[in-house]
């Protein structure tokens, strides 16, 4: 009994000696793997988006065969199942000048008289310092206008006239879906993010005259500073990632929202009939509604292959 202890013994300081040379010799090697796989997981280069497959520019797009504006046997063609955009627009917000922006030709796009409705996808790169108030999209209506953007880091909209909602406070880097609606005839805005309702007015009524006007990506109205209950946007461009802007003559329901959400950030227009602008920004500002508003690109505003990262789909 007294020799197999002895022999056990002998051996540990053994073994112990082998695990310790094991560990010098290539614990300086595991670090290494270590620290590129994690920087490799923080480019995001495991991301599944990176290997999910991409549409092309215009791979879908809205046809209407008797011209822009009609509705008679108008659909959808080309590939149209919500493939991940190859490209998003990048807008390098600036403060108080300096203005990168997306704008369809002046006074040209015809808003209906009764109810609209605009939704996008975007990223922030900052929501601090000079960029805390930035502006998403601003449509012009004959002297009426759409104030849409962030106040330090809180989400807000309005239709021109109307108070202004205030949604949540949002973070940097992650990508959201936002639409903003209006209904004359029940008299209420609404105000949704990632397809939830954050914000509602009522009582809302004579906003719409139906003349035609503009759209506009990036840079707000030239107006005074933006507060949540003064929003007219001059302070802060946008900063950050858009894609997918889509305007409606129509105010789109609660389920038209949330569907237009789950469809990602991909996704076709839900209601081609009363469908204005469509702009995917997937390599350019071309209108795909069949109505001919493509934007008219100012300043450095750029379209770029890696912007999923922060993207999650629904």
């Amino acid at each position: 009994m007294k020799t197999f202890r002895k022999k056990l013994l002998e051996k540990s300081p053994a073994k112990a000696q082998s695990a310790m040379e094991y560990l010098m010799t290539y614990g300086w090697a595991i670090l290494i793997i270590a620290v590129v796989l994690g920087a490799l997981f923080q480019l995001g280069v495991f991301n599944a988006n990176n290997f999910a497959p991409k549409a092309p520019p215009g791979s879908c797009q809205v046809f209407r065969p008797n011209g822009p504006y009609t509705t008679s046997f108008i659909n959808l063609e080309g590939v149209c199942s919500g493939e991940l955009p190859q490209y998003a627009a990048q807008l390098n917000g600036a403060f108080g000048g300096g203005y990168n922006y997306v704008i369809t030709p002046s006074d040209t796009v015809p808003f209906g008289i009764s109810s609209q409705s605009l939704s996008m996808w975007f990223e922030l790169f900052s929501t601090s310092g000079n960029d805390h108030n930035q502006s998403f999209v601003t449509a012009d209506y004959c002297g009426y206008y759409v104030p849409f953007g962030v106040y330090n880091g809180m989400l807000f909209g309005s239709f021109w006239g109307a108070p202004t909602m205030v949604g949540p406070t949002l973070s940097t880097n992650t990508w959201y879906f936002v639409a903003l609606t209006y209904n004359q005839q029940a008299q209420t805005e609404k105000l949704y993010l990632d397809g939830n309702l954050v914000g509602e007015d009522t009582g809302i009524s004579g906003l719409w005259d139906g003349c035609s006007g503009y759209v506009q990506l990036g840079v707000g109205y030239t107006g005074g500073p933006i507060t949540p209950s003064y929003p007219n946007i001059n302070t802060a461009n946008l900063d950050g990632y858009a894609a997918n802007l889509q305007f409606y003559n129509t105010s789109l329901s609660a389920n038209d929202v949330q569907a237009l959400y789950q469809e990602g950030i991909g996704g076709a227009p839900i209601d081609l009939q009363n469908l204005v602008v469509w702009w995917p920004l997937n390599g350019n500002a071309n209108d795909y509604s069949g109505n001919g508003n493509n934007g008219q690109i100012n300043g450095g505003v750029t379209f770029v292959s890696n912007w999923w990262s922060g993207y999650t789909p629904p």
